[in-house]
């Protein structure tokens, strides 16, 4: 099968694939990702410790970025997406497994492999099987059905959680992960693709220097608005289960709002970037970074949460956008590594957040997220200023 093949609908299979992908892994994850924090206090872990797992997590993501890029380019996007499972399915199990939380945090070290080792091999295969003005529709169409699962499985995990309890109902949740899990593997074996000719070896360092200025400033803006994100994302369930009140049950349909949110925005802003250019989309995705911290400690209720986790929704609307930018802009024989050392550099500049959040909370709970809006904004700023879309794309 070669990268321009499709499927019945008209999309490349290869893109199909991933996005089916995704969409079965995203749909057992979803049952307890959201939890976790919730799963490690009722562990015992102290609110230092579900601060360091979130900071854990962001640097997981980043070291595992390069990896999991560098497998794809050498031995194939097909092998690594099949090996990336597989080690997952080992971090579910010993996440479902482990008697104390301090053997919880090396679940997550394995369980991670799909969400972050796999990343780049995604991205290089739409890279790969799509042309540049088709990238865009293509991140759209894997973001919406990798989301379409969060819209549905966070209120079923809460729905779990209220019938069994938060360790047994986890846990129930972990076991239907590695059933899906294990479908997905005869998903991913449906990729073709060959890989791009190489130009030779290109060690860490020669791949950096392969980043045009564009990307590089994308970049900048991007840590800013995650360092955002970073700083409250653990602390959101607990957030509004302890302080606002609310029950587990609410916050999963609150997170079936956001992702709703973000699904009907997808189509729409794949169409609007192909109109007016991608630099907008991103602007506005990254104003919604800043605003939904700001938003969320503003509520008072369940109620008044609604409208905050339909601003959390709206930061996907530049999603597409900026993922295809940063395949446009990777030189096409590095891709996958290129796009593993952008998210290397993203996630090891926020790993602190999370931990400097939980240092914040001690004072007040709303601190972190008083300060992930103004860091947003901040970062909203750099990229409207710095960051030069023709340029970019003629790169």
């Amino acid at each position: 099968m070669t990268a321009r093949q499709s499927g019945p609908l008209g999309v490349d299979r290869n893109v199909l694939a991933v996005a089916g992908a995704g969409l079965l892994m995203s749909l057992g994850e979803e049952l307890w990702k959201r939890f976790l924090p919730k799963y490690l206090e009722v562990a015992g872990a102290p609110l230092l410790a579900i601060g360091a797992y979130g900071s854990l997590r962001d640097l997981l993501d980043g070291l595992a970025q390069y990896p999991g890029g560098w497998i794809a380019d050498r031995y194939g996007r097909r092998t690594g997406l099949r090996l990336f499972i597989l080690i997952a399915i080992a971090g579910y199990a010993i996440l479902a497994l482990s008697p104390s939380w301090p053997g919880l945090f090396a679940g997550v070290v394995f369980a991670m492999a799909w969400s972050s080792m796999a990343s780049p091999s995604v991205f290089a295969v739409i890279g790969d099987a799509l042309p540049p003005e088709r990238r865009a529709r293509g991140f759209s169409v894997q973001s919406l059905l990798r989301r379409v699962p969060i819209a549905i499985a966070p209120t079923l995990g809460g729905l779990l959680i209220a019938r069994f309890g938060v360790r047994e109902g986890v846990q129930t949740g972990l076991a239907v992960t590695i059933i899906l899990a294990l479908a997905t593997l005869v998903i991913v074996s449906r990729i073709r693709l060959e890989l791009p000719t190489s130009q030779g070896a290109v060690t860490v360092a020669g791949v950096w220097q392969s980043l045009p200025e564009s990307l590089r400033r994308l970049l900048l803006s991007d840590i800013l608005v995650r360092t955002c994100e970073a700083l409250v994302d653990v602390f959101l369930v607990i957030y509004a289960l302890d302080v606002v009140g609310i029950s587990a049950a609410q916050y999963g349909l609150l997170v079936a709002v956001q992702m709703t949110t973000a699904i009907l925005g997808y189509l729409p802003a794949a169409r609007l970037a192909e109109r007016i250019g991608r630099k907008p989309l991103v602007v506005a995705a990254f104003v919604a970074f800043a605003l939904f911290p700001l938003a969320v400690i503003s509520a008072q209720s369940f109620a008044a949460l609604v409208p905050a986790f339909v601003i959390g929704g709206l930061r996907e609307f530049g999603e597409p956008a900026r993922k295809a930018l940063i395949v446009d802009l990777a030189r096409a024989d590095v891709r996958a590594r290129a796009v593993g050392l952008y998210y290397l550099v993203r996630s090891l500049s926020i790993a602190p957040a999370a931990i400097v959040g939980g240092l914040l909370w001690r004072t007040a709970p709303a601190m972190p997220f008083l300060l992930a809006g103004g860091i947003g904004l901040f970062g909203t700023l750099v990229f409207a200023a710095t960051v030069d879309e023709s340029a970019a794309l003629k790169a």
